[in-house]
């Protein structure tokens, strides 16, 4: 994509974004999900998505045998309206290793049918964008999710991991070297991290906008202070859109507050 059409395209979704509201009043940016590919074996340990395909979603044909990976072809007869912003399987992940690259196509080609309307996607393997990029459409947002900028959560050296996806650092570098203009990055559910470095990861890769927001199904995750927090969106909001879900002090911080009262 040649760098006038991406610049084109970036203010065009930009001026979408900050005209958009919610119910709220807050700026809304997902319109609604469409899960063409649901499943995942990242085993995240605080997934929503997982706990809900094992519980309430269990008896649902999709999930009748857990959160295996799997390609659900009525999904291909959706059709989307102009202007919309679709998530796009926020019941897996598209994007995993696991994947066949035919049900990425297959998903690919049916974004490709609706060039007015925005898909989002969002992944922990953000490496595997790069072996699509040639085949792209310039209306997909391309995200990926980076809590923290310390893999010790991840390698089991600060207790018990919280994923067996690849380590914050390999998103970060995946993200940072993909050339493509309209990027993304969830900090959700954040994670305790260093200021300076985590700031500066996402200057580096340089998204469209963050989404930050803590944990909302009492995990006790290592989080960070309420304070560092909001100094990390402070810092971002320089030079990106920040927008934010469930900002709360830290379950830690809670409970030291209630232990000194």
């Amino acid at each position: 994509m040649k760098t006038e059409e991406m610049l084109r395209e970036r203010l065009r979704l930009l001026r979408i974004i900050l005209n958009r509201k919610d119910n709220f009043g807050k700026i809304s940016f997902v319109t609604r999900s469409w899960n063409p590919v649901t499943g995942c074996y990242h085993n995240c340990t605080y997934c929503w998505a997982r706990r809900l395909a094992l519980t309430k979603l269990r008896h649902v044909k999709r999930y009748r045998h857990g959160f295996l990976p799997r390609l659900n072809l009525e999904e291909f007869r959706h059709t989307f309206k102009p202007g919309e912003t679709i998530f796009v399987s926020d019941m897996g992940d598209l994007w995993g290793s696991w994947v066949p690259r035919e049900w990425v196509m297959r998903v690919i080609k049916h974004v490709r049918r609706f060039p007015d309307t925005w898909f989002l996607f969002l992944t922990k393997n953000p490496l595997r964008y790069h072996e699509f990029l040639d085949v792209m459409p310039s209306n997909i947002v391309l995200g990926a999710t980076i809590e923290t900028n310390r893999d010790e959560y991840y390698a089991g050296t600060a207790g018990t991991p919280v994923s067996e996806a690849p380590p914050p650092t390999a998103r970060f570098h995946a993200m940072k070297s993909l050339e493509w203009p309209l990027k993304y990055i969830s900090i959700e559910p954040i994670l305790d991290f260093d200021l300076e470095i985590f700031s500066s990861w996402i200057k580096e890769i340089d998204p469209i906008m963050i989404h930050v927001g803590y944990d909302n199904y009492g995990n006790k995750l290592p989080e960070p202070p309420l304070a560092k927090t909001l100094r990390l969106i402070e810092e971002a909001s320089k030079y990106t859109i920040v927008l934010s879900a469930t900002l709360r002090r830290a379950w830690n911080e809670r409970l030291q507050v209630i232990t000194r009262e």
